[in-house]
């Protein structure tokens, strides 16, 4: 696993909008899936990495937290199901039921929705308010594999709580840390 930190995408950036399939229903899910959501939150997720096997409960209990609230959430995500096939759909369908995710859990299978992100590792977050601009990219919390500290979500969770009470996001925001985006052979960005 290669130690990977997310973009740090420029706030105020403008969600990409995307047409994928949630894993579980088959049905296709986009920007518009969420339209009248306080605010959106966009996890780039798989389920062989050891930082997302981590903090997986953790993303659990976020969206049971704040779905109610109004926030849309949805999870993607974009490894080569080919050469990782625990990250392909019907792993990730069991995934869904097994970790208790109420949000949908949606396929990449092209990769272009987490280049269109700037998605680089797994776990990586990105907190959109409710204009669709970018408020908050970064890590969940200081936990790591190893290092002692507690799966408790402080850091994204400040930035929903504000994204929710219509108060602006501290600026000052640490990159996720998570393994690499298992590129298909050939299409890795550019970095």
């Amino acid at each position: 696993m290669a130690r990977t930190a997310s973009t740090m995408l420029d706030l105020g950036t403008l969600a990409p909008d995307f047409q994928l399939p949630d894993v579980v229903t088959g049905e296709t899910v986009s920007l518009s899936t969420f339209a009248g959501k306080s605010g959106l939150l966009v996890m780039f997720i798989c389920r062989h990495c050891p930082f997302v096997k981590h903090v997986q409960q953790q993303l659990a209990a976020i969206g049971h937290d704040y779905l109610p609230k109004g926030l849309g959430i949805v999870a993607i995500s974009a490894n080569d199901a080919v050469n990782y096939p625990d990250d392909a759909p019907e792993s990730l369908k069991a995934m869904v039921s097994e970790v208790g995710f109420a949000f949908p859990l949606c396929f990449d299978e092209t990769q272009a929705t987490a280049k269109a992100y700037t998605a680089a590792c797994t776990p990586d977050f990105f907190l959109f308010d409710g204009d669709r601009a970018l408020v908050y990219r970064g890590q969940l919390d200081d936990s790591r594999p190893g290092n002692d500290q507690p799966v408790d979500g402080h850091s994204l969770r400040a930035a929903i709580e504000a994204v929710l009470a219509g108060q602006p996001v501290d600026a000052d925001q640490r990159p996720s840390i998570g393994c690499n985006i298992k590129w298909k052979p050939g299409t890795a960005p550019q970095s």
